[in-house]
């Protein structure tokens, strides 16, 4: 190994951190790395969140980063022998950082564990690939052609043997680093694919798997000459990306506790799935900033997307918030479908399992599972932009009890900071719309 890169995943998902040469490693190994404490909590733009409380009142003390016994991992798909190493950020008292998003779903599968449960989650992320060498963002051309992507192909499998030497770079990369990749699928956006992560009884792990195929599935892009965005919605007109989340719950013996043993595959489980399922309503709203964290998430939460609007539930309704998929009862699990790909793995898991856990544990009820299309139902609505999730957030004893305040207020910080930057932004759009006639 010639160099190294540790790293830890601010609020935003982002790997942050330095590239080491290979002699002076040791000191990550040994605990000893240190970075500003503020580098977790820093806004989508890599500025200090000025309004944390965190930055000049603690005079911007450092943290200590440490391993989080994954990796190195090297980079499978470039030519130097470097590698990266995902850490998590301490500070000096000894303590894990409040703001550390890893630390967060750490906390919230150890009350799993208090409670004698065990989450199972796999996950699902959407992406789009796009041609680099061209202004804007633009679909890339199909490999062995001149021809550019004009429209997307749902489950083309022509497609995806076109684009065959890239999953299969994905494939080696996720092998090397014990990501369980599991099938890929051509989706319905323009150059839009789906890449399924295989479910896992360790929810840290899945977390830590979706964040480090995100990571690769950029670096494998660049390796083929094209560009790879995780974005919630690249395409005005066109699909969104999506990350979807599928979980279950085992018991001390082995167990799901969500099957009711019905022998039915069209089942909607057990009262104890019921009730994860309330929780997961209940602080939906609440959370749809950590589901959404950017301004470009909102345009993907729209009415006739496939997308959710609403706090909803149905038995194998994609157009529902919780999804239930059919199946056998021994796999039955929700699926939340909120998410874009833009979220980050860790605090999307940590607030979905957190919420279902308060369910479960106050045996809430939710309403009746409605059928047909979510769009159509008297249901109560997600926030509809992100300065309204902000408000949801900002105000949520959910947030506060799951995540602390301290980590509520940097969040809404850095978001707040994002918030007015962009508001400063005119676009080409709107000056070709104003400029002549009012």
């Amino acid at each position: 190994m010639t160099a190294l890169y540790p790293v830890v995943t601010d609020i935003n998902g982002i790997f942050r951190g330095k590239r080491l040469p290979a002699q002076s490693a040791d000191k990550v190994f040994k605990g000893t790395m240190k970075l500003p404490a503020s580098t977790l909590h820093v806004d989508v733009f890599g500025r200090d969140a000025l309004e944390s409380g965190l930055v000049l009142e603690t005079g911007d003390r450092d943290g200590t980063v440490k391993p989080t016994g994954r990796g190195p991992l090297p980079l499978t798909w470039v030519d130097d022998d470097v590698s990266l190493l995902p850490c998590q950020m301490f500070l000096n008292e000894g303590e894990i950082s409040p703001i550390d998003a890893r630390g967060q779903l750490q906390a919230t599968v150890a009350r799993y564990a208090a409670a004698g449960l065990t989450p199972v989650c796999a996950t699902e992320l959407e992406f789009y690939l796009f041609d680099p060498t061209t202004p804007g963002l633009q679909p890339p051309l199909v490999p062995g052609t001149a021809n550019r992507m004009t429209a997307g192909s749902l489950y083309s499998v022509e497609l995806l043997e076109a684009f065959k030497r890239f999953t299969d770079d994905i494939y080696q990369a996720c092998e090397v680093w014990d990501v369980p990749a599991d099938a890929a699928i051509s989706e319905s956006g323009m150059g839009q694919f789906e890449v399924n992560l295989l479910h896992c009884d360790d929810a840290v792990k899945a977390a830590d798997d979706a964040a480090l195929l995100k990571f690769i599935v950029r670096g494998v892009a660049r390796k083929h000459a094209l560009g790879a965005t995780f974005m919630a919605k690249p395409y005005g007109e066109d699909a969104g990306n999506g990350f979807h989340l599928h979980a279950s719950v085992l018991d001390q013996a082995g167990a799901n506790v969500f099957d009711n043993k019905s022998g039915r595959d069209s089942d909607l489980g057990s009262p104890v799935l019921a009730s994860a399922v309330a929780g997961l309503l209940d602080a939906m709203q609440e959370s749809t900033l950590l589901f959404a964290p950017h301004l470009n998430s909102f345009r993907r939460l729209r009415e006739g997307t496939h997308a959710p609007t609403t706090a909803s539930w149905g038995m194998d309704n994609r157009t529902a918030a919780v999804r239930i998929p059919a199946g056998p009862g021994a796999a039955r699990r929700f699926e939340h479908r909120v998410s874009g790909a833009d979220a980050n793995p860790y605090l999307v898991l940590a607030s979905v399992l957190s919420a279902g856990l308060d369910g479960m544990q106050a045996q809430s009820q939710p309403p009746e599972p409605f059928t047909g299309s979510s769009y159509e139902q008297d249901l109560p609505r997600l926030p509809r932009s992100w300065d309204e999730a902000l408000a949801w957030f900002e105000g949520s004893g959910f947030i506060e009890r799951t995540f602390g305040a301290g980590f509520r207020r940097a969040m809404v910080a850095a978001k707040r900071q994002e918030l007015s930057t962009f508001a400063e932004q005119v676009s080409a759009f709107e000056i070709e719309t104003y400029r002549d006639d009012v």
